[in-house]
């Protein structure tokens, strides 16, 4: 069995802790690595390693950041099926779909960031007031303390350390104690190409996350998870007046149409709301159809769950494998349990009489607004479908939630594409699509779902601090 530790200060090092962590298959159901549960010394040493680093690697050029970044990139890409392997088999992602769909836009996020870096913005040097020359300075923060989640353990961990590294700071980074196997890896084979201290990942559970966020040496913490983790991650950073850039949960509205094209509707929505076994923020699975195609557009959708969403082991051809954990699957089958009586459930609806986490990909329709479906995270293969009536009911539905991550709208009505995408309070919004991402646009929400952007030059902006620098041009 493998034994995961620590990587501090660019070498391998076991906690000072004799707590560990069973590091469970999902699709199996067994362990197959056990990782430390690092305690307050583990921190403090990690910690040190990245203070240490940073006058270092602050006074490195864009150009030199920028050239480490894309070897890292290059060597990520040479050894990407071995990296593909260990996510699979820490997570239960299918390998084929993994390959496809997460490492080409992993990879584009570094070499992006590794461009960014050298694209510094600010106001031009001028004279704002006579006499005098203004400037502005685009600072690293220091060091930044990072927590990243099980549902893209991986591609998580790139949209933190990349922007972070880029721009001239030294990070901490602890994944979710049930996946951090390849983020270990990823730091292993980055300490080739920065300096030792740069880097630095930390295995744990809460406490750990809670020893790292009240640390007094990070000037800025980064969390990637749920509202709950956000929350607290925020209060605890307030005491020392630390950064906070929270990407939390989400509950996307669907809104279709009765002139959607409907088929492609229903095949687009399901590959989005069922990819990662539904456990993304964005996805697709919280539906709302107009009225007059409400029971064609429900078909369409249990036809897909039943018919054309491949269920399976990570080495096979399929879209959907297990849930990450067997935590998650408790909660997924506890929603389906608690089904109002006024709800359908039209496809699936229960785990699958398997070994592993697996769960069927899932349709219930007839939901009300207040229903808990409707209000909370399912974080699995589950779709809801509402039913509406115009284009204002519509609105009130979408936004009549607490988080404000992502969205799409499905209509032929260009204008009223535009009027959606004005109404609807969330971060993104996809006209006749879902889910894509691209390293130049923004990604992150409003209300419960957090604040700061990841990806884009604004997520690159959130690792940096501004300085006013002015001289007197008599003196």
């Amino acid at each position: 069995m493998e034994k995961l530790n620590n990587f501090i200060n660019g070498k391998s090092v076991e906690s000072k802790s004799d707590k560990r962590t069973d590091l469970v298959n999902p699709a199996t159901g067994q362990v197959f690595a056990t990782a430390p549960n690092s305690n307050a010394a583990d921190v403090d040493m990690a910690m040190k390693a990245a203070a240490d680093a940073f006058p270092i690697w602050r006074e490195s050029t864009p150009s030199e950041r920028q050239r480490a970044l894309l070897k890292i990139a290059d060597a990520i890409e040479s050894r990407s099926e071995e990296l593909v392997k260990i996510e699979s088999q820490n997570t239960g992602k299918p390998i084929g779909i993994t390959t496809s769909e997460e490492m080409p836009p992993m990879l584009d996020q570094i070499r992006f960031f590794a461009g960014a870096a050298r694209n510094l913005e600010g106001k031009s040097a001028a004279e704002y007031m006579r006499g005098m020359t203004s400037f502005i300075r685009r600072e690293p923060i220091g060091v930044c303390a990072q927590v990243t989640p099980w549902n893209y353990p991986m591609m998580m961990a790139v949209w933190k350390w990349a922007p972070a590294i880029a721009a001239g700071n030294t990070v901490v980074l602890k994944p979710s104690d049930t996946t951090p196997a390849s983020t270990v890896w990823m730091a292993r084979l980055m300490s080739e190409f920065l300096p030792a201290g740069v880097i630095n990942v930390i295995c744990g559970e809460r406490e750990t996350g809670a020893a790292l966020v009240d640390h007094p040496t990070p000037a800025m913490v980064s969390i990637t998870g749920s509202v709950r983790a956000g929350m607290e991650v925020a209060g605890a950073a307030a005491k020392q007046l630390k950064r906070v850039h929270l990407e939390l949960g989400g509950k996307a509205p669907v809104v279709v149409f009765n002139d959607a094209d409907l088929p492609a509707a229903a095949e687009a929505i399901a590959l989005a709301g069922y990819f990662n076994s539904g456990q993304d923020c964005t996805a697709a699975t919280r539906v709302i159809v107009q009225e007059g195609v409400y029971e064609e557009f429900v078909a369409l959708l249990a036809d897909q769950a039943k018919n054309n969403i491949a269920i399976g082991m990570p080495d096979q051809d399929v879209l959907v494998g297990p849930v990450n954990n067997v935590n998650q699957l408790k909660r997924v089958v506890g929603f389906l349990e608690r089904t109002p009586s006024h709800a359908r459930v039209m496809a699936g609806g229960s785990q699958l009489d398997q070994p592993g986490f697996f769960f069927a990909p899932t349709v219930v329709a007839d939901l009300k607004q207040d229903d808990e479906m409707i209000q909370s995270e399912i974080f699995g293969p589950v779709i809801t479908v509402q039913k509406f009536k115009d284009e204002a009911q519509a609105i009130a539905m979408g936004n009549g939630v607490d988080y404000g991550l992502a969205s799409s709208v499905w209509t032929k009505d260009h204008g009223r594409a535009m009027r959606m995408s004005k109404a609807l309070d969330f971060g993104v919004v996809w006209i006749n699509t879902h889910i894509p991402m691209v390293s130049e646009m923004p990604h992150g929400g409003f209300k419960r779902s957090g604040y700061g952007k990841d990806l884009s030059q604004y997520g690159f902006e959130d690792y940096t601090r501004i300085k006013h620098v002015m001289t007197n041009l008599g003196a």
